[in-house]
């Protein structure tokens, strides 16, 4: 860590406010300048009845921060030449041929038409491709994923994809943005154009090149006592209330032993440590030491607004994220936030149903993450106000 020219104690002060109210058992937080690491802080425990303190090494369950993974994995293909982003999926998932959408409206799901257009690798990569997940969304498509468990851990990607292959889509491709399970399609599309497992290509391709020694799709019976402790409100209809409960383990069929899903949207679990050189490799272009994963021109893509004029990211209701667009596996802010200066204007970030969050801001020269474990974590007061008070701080 190098000289920090800047004040963060209000940014420590405010999160250890969250672990004293009983808000957050802990959490952990790295801040970026010029891509160099300038404030480390952790506050609480990865678990409250041990006492155990977090860790650069604490292993947490990091969900959709698992999409930005896999869009780059991705997008190293496509660098390869194995894909066009405007190529429609069912050149190479032929199950996707005669797919049926539901009809605007419809509140019976065998209500459908035929397709206006094909979807295509590039909505699938930015959530427009009719496709919808099954437990943030309410409509007759969503009903249909849950019925036929579209996310069991016991099925493979493979399964997983022509199980979807025989359901509707839920709009018609590039009409709207839908926050969906199209990047666990995206980790069978990565099987494919490599020729092998998923969870081995990100392997050889990202974590061992980057140095990622403790992300995976599971936690090897040896590290179980590294895995923090997931969290959720005492009170689940006043998740902001004092109080919290042990989360059960089961979710995407847990993460202390090898499942046959190894899921593209939610399934990894890392380290802070480990994530830290993940964002360093893209506020760097591509590029970590001696390692250039991707070019320049392909990150810049993946942080261009990908979504046709006039349509923004929607997301369920108690979820804030206005004036948002999206690129290829990460979101873009188009105005500040409450509190935050015109240099949030054009960051890129995503984050974790259980409280883990990363973000970039190109015209402030930062990068910060914060992990935590804690349902629901995705939105949560804890992360915008650790966002204001690093921008304020850097000033």
């Amino acid at each position: 860590m190098v000289n920090n020219p800047f004040n963060f104690s209000a940014m420590h002060t405010a999160m250890q406010d969250f672990v004293d109210r009983g808000l957050l058992a802990g959490a952990i937080s790295v801040i970026l300048k010029d891509n160099r690491i300038i404030d480390k802080k952790a506050w609480g425990f990865a678990d409250t009845a041990s006492k155990t303190e977090i860790h650069d090494n604490t292993i947490f369950r990091i969900f959709s921060n698992t999409k930005i993974i896999t869009s780059v994995a991705a997008m190293t293909l496509y660098e390869d030449g194995k894909f066009s982003l405007d190529d429609p999926v069912e050149k190479y998932l032929p199950q996707f041929k005669n797919i049926r959408v539901l009809k605007k409206g419809a509140i019976d799901p065998a209500e459908t038409e035929g397709l206006q257009t094909l979807p295509t690798i590039r909505q699938l990569m930015s959530h427009q491709a009719g496709i919808s997940y099954g437990i943030f969304s309410e409509s007759p498509v969503d009903t249909l994923y849950n019925e036929c468990e579209i996310l069991d851990p016991h099925s493979t990607l493979s399964e997983m994809v022509d199980k979807l292959a025989r359901l509707p889509l839920a709009f018609q491709p590039g009409t709207r943005f839908q926050y969906s399970i199209s990047t666990d399609v995206l980790a069978r599309l990565v099987e494919i154009w490599s020729g092998g497992p998923f969870d081995k290509y990100l392997s050889e391709n990202i974590f061992v090149p980057l140095g990622m020694a403790d992300t995976g799709f599971h936690v090897p019976e040896i590290e179980h006592g590294r895995l923090a402790t997931n969290y959720v409100p005492k009170n689940p209809l006043d998740p902001m209330s004092p109080g919290l409960a042990v989360a059960p383990e089961d979710i995407l069929g847990g993460f202390l032993k090898p499942k046959a899903l190894c899921s593209g949207g939610a399934g990894l679990v890392s380290t802070i440590a480990d994530y830290t050189r993940f964002i360093q490799m893209l506020v760097s272009e591509g590029n970590l030491g001696n390692v250039q994963l991707l070019k320049p021109e392909t990150v810049a893509l993946m942080h261009t607004n990908q979504l046709p004029e006039g349509i923004e990211v929607q997301c369920p209701a108690d979820w804030f994220m206005p004036n948002t667009v999206f690129g290829l596996g990460l979101a873009i802010k188009r105005a500040p936030l409450e509190g935050e200066p015109v240099e949030a204007i054009d960051e890129f970030h995503w984050g974790g149903l259980a409280g883990t969050h990363t973000w970039i801001s190109p015209r402030a020269g930062i990068a910060a993450l914060i992990f935590t474990q804690r349902f629901p974590g995705f939105h949560h007061e804890f992360s915008h106000e650790f966002k204001r008070q690093v921008y304020k701080a850097v000033g």
